[in-house]
């Protein structure tokens, strides 16, 4: 056993030094286990791999590690260069590296090598060409034992010495072919052996990136094989050699031997695949081994930062701060060499680190990211003051964040839009993906998207770019494609589809007939269906003239310079759609020639020859249509277009009834609409009109006889039925505008409708209307206001008061029956439905009068003189009680059946008899039984009576009253009229007269009774 490496010489140096300073044993004892036990407890493969890198780096040859655990000994072979003598006694020192001077080494402490003591007693390492050298921790024991001033201590630390202080000569060991040197390391128990093991099973490709020296780790464990590379992985580095300068600078406050390696790296590596780290790379720092700092980001970092003593953490200070630095100015080199997929995204980091270092390594970068040149770009970023540039066709763009613009859509949609957005990323890369906006880019929302497509960024595309573009663009978001620009048929660039018009395949309609309607016409190679979900309408002949452009250009025509090419478009229009007349009453407006050569409204010009012609008045301002207009487009035409032939028809549907909605251009049509809301029920929101029909032009009409001859017959008949509105929800019925117009005329023979009756119609109304010209049926009567029944006259808005006025007039004979029945049909009227009259029909001294409400003075008719010495004591009263009647006999008198007298009194504001006179019995009489047989025929007779010689009431002689509960009588006449109305029995008080006279006559009254029906 040769000492090749003067372990001897080591080991009595070492004794002596501990003999005379046993501190010096203790120190040495505490560092190992420290370094043992604390920075290095974890880190056993690391530093075997350390050394090998460093051996084959020393050689200059490819480095090669093997690991072998077998039968509870590891192995680590390796090439590279052999152990000497300056290599042990760095092994056998504490803080002493013979590596300082070389550059690119890992090993820069001295220590390393003591994570061996963590797992075995008897480590040892031979290199073929040098020797053997081997640590012993029970000999190393017996030793110090034999130093007398060191019992002590040892005896203080239960015997444990420092092992790797004492190296020892070793016979050769055997290397295996392909190696230069092993390491034999035999485990100290199964629990150390399990730990090695997670060791191994955790060794991943961040060696041999961390070790470029040593491309490939073998393990093997328990004759299972596996090799750890670096395969797979994108690596970019940056290191550098620092002056004189520099190293005053940055490495102040580092320990002295540190500086004697003035030298930096920081290498980037991340996988092939990018993503999340292998779970075998742990996320910390690599200085160049692993630290204990964390670094979240999917990427791996190796530099040359200063550690702590405990060769865990960073140390803070100068030199770590141009370390970050330059990591980051070298991660976006690395970004830079990434495939341009979003995949690039998750390798930005964020502003929250999980450690003071990761976050000021992710500030640093993220200071830097926005404006590198990192991302893939459809379009050059813009120049600042210049519209954006047009991509060169197969160009490929890189853009800083801050210059890239982000669109959602489909890689054909992006494509169109690339030149009208600067620095525009490719289909996939407008996620939500929070990497965006750290990197600064611009999202650009649909409707922004939409903005940037106008002015300079299209001048020079062609209808057609604009239908591919419909065919790819996003059309979920309606909202935002609102304000797509859209290219019309006349070379203008309009904003939005709505109120567009698209000629779709097969239209009969010319772009250039339309164009002097200033329509907004689709150019055709630029339709496309979006366009129609957009809203716009598809250019039908209808839909054309339903256009608001089309209205307009309609109703100032008459003040074009040249109004010919819009009446023969829009007459072309009316053709192929069929319009009827009446369907679209602003065509009246539409500027047309007349036979004289001057411009009319077409709703101002005749068809000469036809029906309406010879219906109005010569005086009023109609032309003829110019003959060359008939023949050219046909009477049908024409009259759709507003010409007349017959009377103008309005049709019209869903019309709001509001004074500032509804406007047809008819006459009077404010006065009808006020009449219409005054009919119909009062709603919360205005009444809506299903369907509107009206004539037009009635006021020009001369010739009523012929005229309404063609008004009651269909189809103008269908104007005069009444008109349903849909009120809050329910429907109801109001007179129509013809219906309405007509009775306020004087249309039949001169008189108005509403003065009228129909031939043979109800007697009651006889007197009061006169009656209507035959020739017309008794419903078209009716329709336009002539009355037919009194029953239909008080249901009607307004009947009532009507009747009440007519029946005021004393030019007017009413007879008395008559009288009566229309009191008792006005007494089931609603009082709220009628304004009291000023003067009412009523018997005066028994002559039917018309008197004043007030004071009950006679009203003469027409210059009628009054009866003579036909005067009045007092107002109108109600008649509701027949033993009255001679008291209130000096007033005019209301008569009606007695049930309907307080009716009569409210519906006409007038007292009763009853309130108008006290009613008092003013005279005294005897009380008489009443003669039994009188049951007979009132069963319920009261059995008493008064009998007054001469009865009075009030002061007024009267034949009998029933006056609080007891009939008061002075003849056997006025008996039996107190006693019937007491019983409730008035209509037997004839017969109760005769049997009062001649009780005998009791059996034949009673049967005479029963023969009555």
């Amino acid at each position: 056993m040769t000492d090749t490496f003067g372990t001897e010489h080591l080991r009595t140096t070492v004794l002596a030094a501990w003999a005379a300073s046993p501190a010096r044993f203790r120190e040495d004892a505490n560092a190992e286990e420290d370094f043992a036990l604390g920075g290095y407890r974890d880190r056993l493969i690391v530093e075997l791999a350390q050394n090998a890198a460093d051996a084959a780096l020393r050689a200059g040859v490819p480095g090669r590690l093997r690991l072998s655990l077998s039968g509870g000994v590891l192995t680590a072979a390796n090439t590279g260069a052999p152990l000497d003598a300056e290599g042990v006694e760095g092994l056998s020192t504490l803080r002493v590296s013979g590596k300082r001077d070389e550059e690119g080494a890992t090993g820069r402490f001295g220590v390393g090598f003591a994570a061996v003591v963590s797992v075995c007693d008897e480590p040892s390492i031979g290199s073929r060409a040098t020797g053997t050298v081997r640590w012993s921790r029970a000999e190393t024991a017996a030793l110090a034992g034999k130093v007398p001033e060191l019992s002590g201590e040892l005896a203080e630390r239960g015997g444990h010495v420092p092992m790797l202080r004492l190296p020892f000569e070793a016979d050769p060991v055997d290397v295996p072919e392909g190696f230069d040197t092993v390491v034999r390391l035999p485990l100290r128990d199964e629990a150390v052996e399990q730990a090695v093991r997670r060791m191994l099973d955790d060794t991943g490709p961040a060696l041999p990136l961390a070790m470029p020296a040593l491309p490939v780790i073998e393990i093997e464990v328990d004759g299972v094989s596996r090799a750890v590379t670096a395969d797979g992985w994108r690596v970019v580095e940056e290191s550098g050699r620092f002056t004189a300068e520099q190293v005053a600078e940055l490495y102040a406050g580092r320990p002295t031997e540190e500086r004697a390696r003035p030298f930096w790296l920081v290498r980037w590596a991340v996988p092939e695949t990018l993503g999340r780290l292998p779970k075998d790379v742990a996320p910390v720092v690599h200085a160049p081994t692993p630290s204990d700092e964390p670094l979240d980001l999917p990427a791996l970092l190796i530099a040359t930062f200063p550690l702590t003593t405990d060769r865990r953490h960073v140390a803070s200070g100068p030199l770590t701060t141009f370390l970050v630095d330059r990591a980051a100015e070298v991660y976006l080199r690395l970004l830079g060499t990434l495939p341009k997929t979003p995949a690039l995204l998750d390798l930005v980091p964020g502003l929250m680190g999980k450690g003071e270092l990761d976050a000021a390594i992710r500030r640093a970068i993220l200071r830097l990211l926005p404006g590198t040149p990192l991302l893939p770009a459809l379009s050059p970023a813009a120049d600042p003051g210049s519209p954006p540039a047009r991509p060169e066709p197969g160009a490929e763009y890189v853009v800083a964040g801050r210059e890239a613009s982000a669109v959602a859509g489909p890689a054909e949609f992006l494509d169109k839009i690339a030149h009208a957005v600067p620095g525009l990323l490719p289909a996939g890369w407008a996620s939500r993906h929070p990497a965006l906006a750290t990197l600064g880019v611009t999202r650009i929302e649909p409707a922004d998207v939409i903005d940037l497509l106008s002015g300079e960024a299209v001048d020079d595309v062609t209808p057609a770019w604009w239908r591919d573009l419909y065919e790819v663009i996003p059309g979920d978001d309606r909202e935002a494609l609102g304000a797509l620009p859209v290219p019309l048929a006349d070379g203008r660039l309009v904003r939005g589809p709505r109120g567009t018009l698209l000629l779709t395949d097969g239209s009969s309609l010319d772009a250039g007939l339309l164009g002097p309607l200033g329509l907004r016409v689709v150019h055709p190679e630029a339709a496309h269906p979006l366009l129609l979900r957009l809203g716009a309408a598809e250019a039908t002949p209808r839909s054309v003239l339903e256009d608001p452009l089309t209205r307009a250009t309609v109703s100032e025509s008459l003040d074009s310079a040249d109004p010919e090419p819009v009446a023969q478009a829009v007459l072309a229009l009316v053709d192929a759609a069929g319009l009827t007349p009446g369907e679209a009453p602003w065509l009246s407006a539409l500027a047309l020639r007349g036979a004289d050569g001057e411009l009319y409204p077409a709703g101002e010009l005749l068809l000469g020859g036809g029906s309406l012609a010879g219906l109005i008045d010569q005086d009023v301002p109609f032309g003829v249509a110019a003959p060359d207009l008939v023949e050219r487009y046909g009477s049908r035409v024409l009259e759709a277009a507003g010409v007349l032939d017959g009377f103008a028809v309005v049709n019209d549907a869903d019309v709001l009834l509001d004074p500032e909605e509804c406007d047809h251009d008819l006459d009077a049509e404010d006065d009808w609409l006020d009449a219409v809301l005054d009919v119909l029920p009062e709603a919360s929101v205005p009444p809506v009109a299903r369907e509107f029909t009206a004539v037009r032009d009635l006021e020009y009409v001369a010739d009523w006889p012929s005229a309404l001859t063609l008004l009651t017959r269909p189809p103008l008949r269908a104007a005069l039925q009444p008109l349903r509105a849909l009120v809050d929800g329910e429907i109801a019925e109001a007179p129509s505008y013809t219906a309405w117009w007509l009775s306020r005329h004087p249309v039949l023979d001169g008189r108005l409708p509403t003065s009228l009756r129909v031939p043979d119609g109800d007697p009651l109304l006889y007197g009061l209307y006169g009656d209507a010209p035959a020739g017309l049926d008794a419903t078209a009567l009716s329709m336009i206001g002539v009355r037919t029944t009194l029953a239909d006259l008080l249901a009607g808005h307004g009947g009532p008061d009507e009747l009440l006025d007519l029946l005021a007039d004393p030019s007017l004979e009413v007879d008395r029956p008559q009288l009566r029945a229309l009191w008792v049909a006005l007494a089931a009227v609603e009082p709220s439905r009628v304004a009291p009259p000023t003067a009412v029909r009523a018997v005066l001294h028994g002559e039917i009068v018309v008197a004043d409400a007030e004071d009950g003075h006679p009203i003469g008719g027409n210059g009628a003189p009054l009866p003579d010495g036909l005067t009045a004591t007092g107002g109108p009263v109600v008649v509701e009680a027949p033993d009255l009647l001679p008291v209130v006999a000096g007033r005019p008198l209301v008569l009606a059946p007695s049930e309907l007298a307080e009716a009569l009194s409210e519906l006409l504001d007038l007292p009763v008899a009853g309130e108008a006179v006290p009613g008092e019995v003013t005279s005294s009489g005897q009380e008489r039984a009443v003669p039994p047989q009188v049951r007979s025929l009132l069963p319920t007779a009261p059995a008493t009576y008064v009998e007054h010689t001469e009865l009075t009431v009030d002061g007024v002689r009267v034949p009998w009253r029933f006056y609080e509960g007891t009939v008061h009588a002075a003849t056997v006449e006025g008996l039996a009229r107190g006693l019937a109305w007491a019983t409730g029995q008035w209509g037997d008080r004839l017969a109760v007269a005769a049997l009062l006279r001649d009780p005998d006559a009791v059996p034949v009254l009673l049967a005479e009774s029963d023969l009555d029906s």
